[in-house]
């Protein structure tokens, strides 16, 4: 963890793994009072979870859509360039933007041969569990926004045929930039369209994983808060 850098002086893995760990105990010995607290958090979350689903839906239907497209181009004579890149990103923000949805929803496969039974050793070891699961998704979250960076800083453009407009990644940058530099960023951008920098695509798995983190260390505090697993329907049996 040499590069996990520093954050308003403490190192990025204390943020990402410590204080939510430390988190989720105080749930545990203070149960009653943390469900008072972090209860519109969780109905704010629980929103933040059906919009990522309501995402990943939209992207769906895109991929349906550039099929159809890629059929009326072929019926049609006309060429279709970067039609199979656009729908292999669109397949990987739908799958990316539906992890958290799924995770609420029990549409996760989730091995329960070990908590089927009647003793009462299930609670600690869905919460193990459940803590591991955080841990590997955060860790997982951190990698897949490193990536992104990576992407941006080597400069990485597709191989295949698609293309994008500048404006389109001038208006995508200014997410990750100061305000006062965005009118240096217009200066600098055009019209022409340009082969697809990695990180564009990229972006749907990053903030996917950021929202399945969040949504394990979510129901991690949820369960030793009240006591209940809270994941609406569990995976099959």
């Amino acid at each position: 963890m040499r590069d996990w850098h520093l954050v308003l002086g403490l190192p990025l893995w204390v943020w990402l793994f410590v204080f939510p760990t430390c988190l989720a105990a105080l749930c545990l010995f203070q149960g009653p009072m943390m469900v008072g607290l972090l209860r519109p958090i969780w109905r704010v979350l629980d929103k933040v979870y059906v919009a990522a689903g309501v995402v990943a839906s939209f992207f769906m239907v895109s991929i349906l859509l550039l099929i159809v497209a890629q059929m009326v181009a072929r019926w049609s004579s006309l060429t279709f360039p970067g039609s199979t890149e656009y729908s292999g990103y669109a397949m990987a923000a739908t799958s990316f933007f539906a992890l958290a949805y799924a995770l609420t929803q029990g549409a996760h496969i989730r091995v329960s041969i070990l908590l089927n039974g009647k003793n009462g050793h299930r609670f600690w070891l869905d919460a193990v569990a459940m803590l591991l699961s955080a841990c590997v998704a955060t860790y997982f979250a951190r990698y897949a926004i490193k990536t992104n960076f990576l992407s941006e800083l080597i400069n990485d453009r597709t191989q295949g045929q698609d293309f994008v407009p500048e404006w389109l990644l001038t208006s995508v940058s200014m997410f990750g930039t100061w305000p006062w530099n965005w009118g240096r960023l217009w200066a600098e951008s055009g019209s022409d369209w340009v082969y697809t920098p990695i990180w564009l695509p990229q972006i749907p798995m990053s903030i996917g994983t950021v929202l399945l983190a969040v949504a394990v260390w979510d129901h991690l505090t949820r369960l030793l808060a009240t006591c209940e697993v809270h994941i609406q329907q569990e995976g099959v049996e």
